[in-house]
């Protein structure tokens, strides 16, 4: 197994990229804290996994507040022993030009995308250190790497994610603690399906995918599984993106 004896901490791992990342994790023998505000989802989460033979736990998390994440992190490492491994995946999407973008809009965007992977990363590092290294990864997007017709606080809070990514690397690469950003394209999440909930309009930006459709959450969670496993252990500071050709073009 991939993670055995690992400890990990998933935001927004009660549905979508998160849960397929949680799941995956823990068939590959972590031990996982499902950390989100949806409890139903989240604690249902935990009884599957624990059913197909895993361990985990759900732990409520508002990842804009750094007691949440405090007291996530404690939880975990008393549940657990330590903390091995942090996915920042919890994000929201809001598509507007930037005149149709309010400072509502873009405030509630960037706590939860930015500020978040910000906190989360923040809280964990002592615990990382305690243990003699870890990983952090952060779901980013291919949106945090260029513009797009809508992508105003999105796009901008993605591409917070990818630069922040780089500087906590190079920081705290002295302790062990590596950092790398995943950049998923159009995959097939609650999201996406409130980001275009017309028909066509997803089918114009499925047209503009090489591989010719939308990706899947456990099309994703492999990927970041590599970058929270030792087999990347030379890997940080670094950005996987995974979207079936759309940014190659």
């Amino acid at each position: 197994m991939r993670l055995q004896g690992k400890v990990a901490l998933i935001s927004g791992a009660a549905r979508g990229m998160g849960a397929a990342e949680a799941r995956l994790f823990a068939r590959e023998g972590a031990s996982v804290g499902i950390a989100d505000i949806l409890e139903e989802e989240g604690r249902r989460l935990e009884e599957q996994i624990a059913e197909a033979g895993g361990q985990a736990v759900f732990l409520r998390l508002d990842v804009t507040s750094g007691s949440d994440w405090d007291a996530a992190v404690d939880a975990v490492v008393s549940r657990f022993g330590n903390l091995d491994i942090l996915v920042n995946n919890a994000g929201v999407y809001r598509l507007a030009v930037v005149e149709e973008t309010t400072p509502e809009d873009w405030d509630r965007v960037m706590e939860i995308n930015a500020k978040g992977v910000f906190l989360g990363t923040r809280a964990a590092i002592p615990a990382m250190r305690e243990a003699g290294g870890g990983s952090i990864v952060n779901i980013s997007s291919t949106n945090g790497m260029v513009g797009t017709r809508g992508g105003t606080a999105y796009n901008a809070s993605k591409g917070a994610v990818r630069v922040f990514t780089k500087s906590a690397a190079v920081q705290y690469a002295k302790d062990g603690i590596r950092v790398n950003s995943v950049h998923p394209g159009s995959i097939r999440t609650p999201m996406l399906e409130s980001a275009f909930p017309d028909p066509e309009v997803l089918e114009a930006r499925v047209a503009e995918i090489p591989l010719g459709r939308v990706g899947l959450p456990e099309e994703v969670a492999p990927c970041v599984l590599f970058l929270a496993s030792d087999e990347s252990s030379y890997v940080t500071g670094s950005e996987l993106v995974v979207d079936g050709g759309w940014l190659a073009q």
